[in-house]
């Protein structure tokens, strides 16, 4: 546990942790110090002087806080005038040159500037002569558009390429009312992490161009989430609304705070992996070739799987934990096979050293840990036996060509349960539509063994059914998510309520450690 020490902020003793930078320390018991270049992942930078705060009877009186550590019977100033009158004339030079275009800017309910305006500040602009004119909509690349002239050259991006992504494309050229962001000529934004500038700029001068005028943001809900597009399973943020009358949609995803798995960022890959839940969706259940209910659909299912024969099933490295064991549990039922092949889901050296991986799965570590083979000669030879395929939401055309698809399944039937449409399901007797990941509440765990669980986000108009709900109708023993807790349970380190797992995750190896000591 960290060192706490006392201090006092305007007359009142508050308990702090020791060594930490004002703004921090402070924060962390809910006193606010205003800061526009500060970040903890970052650094301190010490250029906006927002954060200066008054040190009583210190050397010196004032002091960045942002470069300042907490330590013990400091007292710190920040309701005193001389503080309030420093950050007016920092505001005021901040907003001196930047445009009142809130009501077209993206960052609008979300600025920095706009909210220290209202909490600071409040004056009417002394300006008698015209604003320095800078550059507007200008490509960065990598679909971050830069608007000089509502940047407050906090330096934040130009230290996020230069300490995290080490490219260095961006930099401050010029000096005094000329200095602005920019690039270096002929290199523009490249890099696999550069939409994070967005989310790091305080202030509307990064914009993302696939969100640009899309939503306002106090229209948007937002849902924890954690992302499927690799198997470092980032903790992100899922911003969706309903129009009027339309369906509801994902806007964006952003990165969610997670020091175990992500801490401040998710690669752009993660980041616009939103479109792939809007797009190609599959909306109808079909038998044959005519269009069934979901309730006729899955009554022929139940009418397949009671002929008996060999049966497997194929799961998806992307399903939850709730969906693994309660597929499971039906297949013990049944005596059938089961089968988690997804070679095609590994990509060999698309991984980087920072967030990226080179394996696209979500929970691959449930797979292992739910002992489910995952072999392409064991996903071959269950196929090859079985009478009757039923494919949990696997895109196999990831693993395996159209044509070695149609010769595996050419002489047995198959059946699909699915989230988009794909070229499998061309060859399936019957196919039921699912909820996809962002439609569901569930559990995964990550490449580091971190299990983490997320509610559901978005709500449709006309919901696809959840594929344990499908499965438990189907016969399985595990009929309710209590029911798939009390049987995960029983392995390692999983907790009984999912309820119980921290907003961060759970550390399953140090777990582990812990339930097999005596």
């Amino acid at each position: 546990m960290a060192d706490m020490v006392k201090l006092f902020v305007n007359g009142v003793e508050v308990e702090v942790e020791a060594g930490k930078n004002l703004i921090d320390a402070i924060g962390a018991v809910g006193i606010e110090i205003p800061h526009l270049c500060y970040h903890p992942a970052l650094g301190a930078d010490g250029n906006c002087r927002m954060c200066l705060v008054g040190i009583e009877d210190g050397r010196p009186p004032l002091v960045p806080a942002c470069k300042t550590p907490a330590m013990a019977g400091m007292k710190v100033l920040l309701d005193a005038e001389h503080i309030r009158k420093i950050q007016r004339d920092v505001m005021e030079l901040e907003l001196i040159n930047h445009p009142t275009d809130c009501p077209v800017c993206d960052q609008a309910g979300e600025c920095r500037l706009q909210d220290y305006y209202m909490s600071y500040d409040r004056r009417q602009s002394r300006m008698t002569v015209p604003q320095v004119v800078k550059g507007k909509k200008m490509a960065f690349g990598c679909g971050v558009v830069h608007d000089q002239e509502r940047c407050v050259l906090c330096g934040r991006c130009v230290r996020f390429c230069r300490q995290i992504t080490k490219t260095g494309e961006l930099g401050i050229i010029n000096r005094s009312d000329d200095a602005r962001v920019n690039i270096f000529p002929g290199r523009p934004l490249h890099n696999r992490y550069a939409l994070n500038v967005v989310d790091l700029c305080p202030v509307g001068a990064m914009t993302s161009a696939d969100f640009r005028f899309q939503q306002r943001v106090w229209f948007l809900k937002k849902s924890p989430g954690v992302c499927h597009g690799c198997a470092r399973g980032c903790s992100i943020t899922v911003d969706h609304n309903r129009e009027k009358e339309q369906e509801a949609r994902i806007y964006r995803l952003r990165p969610r705070h997670n020091p175990l798995v992500n801490g401040y960022f998710i690669c752009d890959s993660g980041r616009m992996s939103y479109k792939a839940e809007e797009e190609g969706r599959l909306n109808e259940a079909r038998h044959g070739r005519l269009a069934r209910s979901v309730d006729q659909a899955l009554l022929a299912v139940a009418e397949d799987l009671a002929q008996g024969g060999k049966i497997t099933f194929i799961l998806s490295p992307d399903s939850s934990l709730e969906q693994m064991v309660t597929i499971r549990a039906l297949a013990e039922k049944l005596g059938a096979t089961l089968s988690g092949f997804s070679d095609g889901w590994i990509i060999p050296g698309d991984g980087d050293d920072f967030l990226i991986r080179d394996d696209k799965a979500a929970n691959r570590a449930g797979l292992e840990l739910l002992g489910i083979d995952c072999s392409r000669t064991g996903f071959t030879a269950a196929v090859e036996a079985a009478d009757l395929v039923v494919n949990c939401n696997n895109d196999l055309g990831r693993s395996l060509s159209a044509e070695e698809l149609g010769q595996l399944f050419q002489s047995r039937r198959l059946i699909s349960f699915a989230s988009h449409r794909r070229e499998i399901d061309n060859q399936a007797e019957i196919v039921i539509p699912v909820a996809s990941w962002s439609e569901y509440a569930g559990s995964v765990i990550n490449c580091q063994g971190i299990l983490q669980h997320f509610p559901r986000a978005v709500v449709r108009n006309q919901p696809p059914m959840e594929l344990v709900e499908l499965i438990a109708r189907l016969g399985s023993p595990l009929q309710s998510e209590a029911d798939c807790w009390q049987e995960l349970a029983r392995l390692p380190g999983l907790p009984a309520d999912p309820a119980t797992i921290p907003t961060e995750g759970l550390q399953l190896n140090d777990n582990e450690a812990a339930h097999d000591q005596p």
